[in-house]
């Protein structure tokens, strides 16, 4: 296996979890546009310990994935232990890490002590991290936000701790939580924790696109960093920031690249038996600034199963070869 720091070493760009987003096809479609490395979406240690199928069902690499990246979250170290385990041994050969989700900032999984509710408390924090590691062989990582309230920044510190703890990365987000996704991501906070601790630190937060990443990259002297948002509707963002990362220009995605793209992903949707709902909003961020895009939107808001779709990115590129012609 890969070791954490000759992935990064070797590609620096992540696509990180992201909830109700990065599923198996999402992950998939990540990796095909260069990412390093998918995460699933957050999993909860209680599922685990209840026997959740449906929390399964979120673990479980898809079938075109090499491997992933499991983010648990919860606040019980003896459910992290038991997760960790299983996740282990089920995944076996094809988890690539153990991420634990200490940057969550929605209110149904704070009150539960869980997410950035753990920045409050770094000793049942690092309790849970070395439970994750007395039971994995993979690196386990943590995930956090700079701090849980606005002016009281802890991310330094606290990443100190889960170093100690055993962590063998740990991946920031510039914002407190009490900020949710709103005003700007403090990249200085990420630099804050290069400086504080020796293990990879990744960076998170407002990197809208390759250029974006690149420029974290930079300034913020991270071993890594993790596009979330920025991935929207564009899979080749990873592979666009390695290429100028090297000094290049990347290729121009257009019309024909972004319909062919969502097809693909609606195709990977309907393989991997997930819901199709999903395909509309995919359908948004693909289309997003194309010619006629609110009309296309519409058209594929109506469609309900994959069929349907792919008609409509038919009849997409259809239009789209008439205008070249038309040119």
């Amino acid at each position: 296996m890969t070791s954490l720091d000759e992935r990064l070493c070797d590609n620096p760009f992540l696509m990180a979890p992201m909830a109700g987003v990065s599923d198996g096809a999402y992950r998939v479609m990540a990796l095909r546009g260069g990412a390093a490395l998918g995460y699933s979406e957050m999993v909860s240690v209680a599922g685990i310990h209840y026997k959740s199928e449906k929390t399964w069902e979120l673990v479980y690499p898809a079938p075109d994935e090499p491997e992933v990246a499991v983010q648990l979250f919860g606040s019980d170290p003896e459910q992290f232990r038991e997760a960790a385990a299983l996740v282990s041994e089920r995944v076996g050969a094809r988890l690539a890490l153990i991420d634990i989700n200490m940057a969550c900032p929605v209110p149904k999984v704070t009150k539960g002590g869980a997410g950035s509710a753990l920045l409050d408390d770094p000793a049942l924090a690092a309790r849970i991290v070395r439970a994750c590691v007395a039971e994995t062989d993979v690196p386990v990582t943590v995930k956090i936000r700079r701090g849980r309230r606005m002016g009281e920044e802890v991310a330094p510190e606290f990443a100190r701790a889960m170093e100690q703890a055993g962590a063998r990365a740990i991946a920031v987000h510039g914002r407190y939580a009490n900020q949710l996704y709103h005003g700007e991501a403090d990249w200085s906070c990420v630099r804050r924790v290069v400086d504080a601790v020796s293990v990879p630190v990744i960076g998170s937060g407002d990197v809208t696109g390759a250029q974006a990443a690149v420029n974290m990259l930079d300034e913020c002297g991270c071993a890594g960093v993790m596009v979330a948002r920025g991935s929207y509707g564009a899979p080749w963002v990873f592979s666009d920031a390695r290429t100028l990362l090297s000094g290049e220009k990347p290729a121009v995605h257009d019309a024909r690249e972004r319909i062919e793209t969502v097809a693909s992903h609606v195709r990977l949707l309907d393989a991997y038996d997930l819901h199709m709902a999903k395909a509309r909003s995919l359908s948004g961020w693909y289309l997003r600034g194309m010619p006629d895009a609110g009309k296309w939107r519409a058209r594929a808001m109506a469609c309900s199963t994959a069929r349907e779709f792919l008609a409509v990115a038919d009849e997409m590129l259809l239009a789209v070869e008439r205008a070249d012609d038309d040119v």
